[in-house]
């Protein structure tokens, strides 16, 4: 098992989003996307307050800055993901 990282949780989580209720999807939906984003907007504060010298651990930046990226296209993969299903479940014969 991965451990736990700052805004993500640890892959066990994965299965809570199957066992919600009919409905909840765009939630859980918006919930992940609003925790990407935050997490993109702690690397960027993050970022900033180096560049400003308020912060000296260049390496805590980087960390941040890398759980973003990773973030970012995990969120991508999904989207399109969701894409490709939907337009395969377009193309099926009735």
């Amino acid at each position: 098992m991965v451990d736990r990282i700052e805004g993500l949780g640890p892959i066990e989580d994965a299965g809570k989003v199957q066992k919600k209720k009919d409905g909840d999807f765009s939630k859980a939906l918006k919930e992940a996307l609003e925790k990407v984003n935050d997490i993109q907007k702690r690397a960027e504060k993050l970022t900033d307050d180096f560049a400003q010298g308020k912060i000296s651990n260049i390496h805590e930046v980087i960390i941040e800055a890398e759980k973003a990226s990773i973030a970012l296209r995990l969120t991508v993969e999904v989207r399109n993901r969701i894409v490709e299903a939907y337009r395969e479940i377009m193309r099926m014969q009735i």
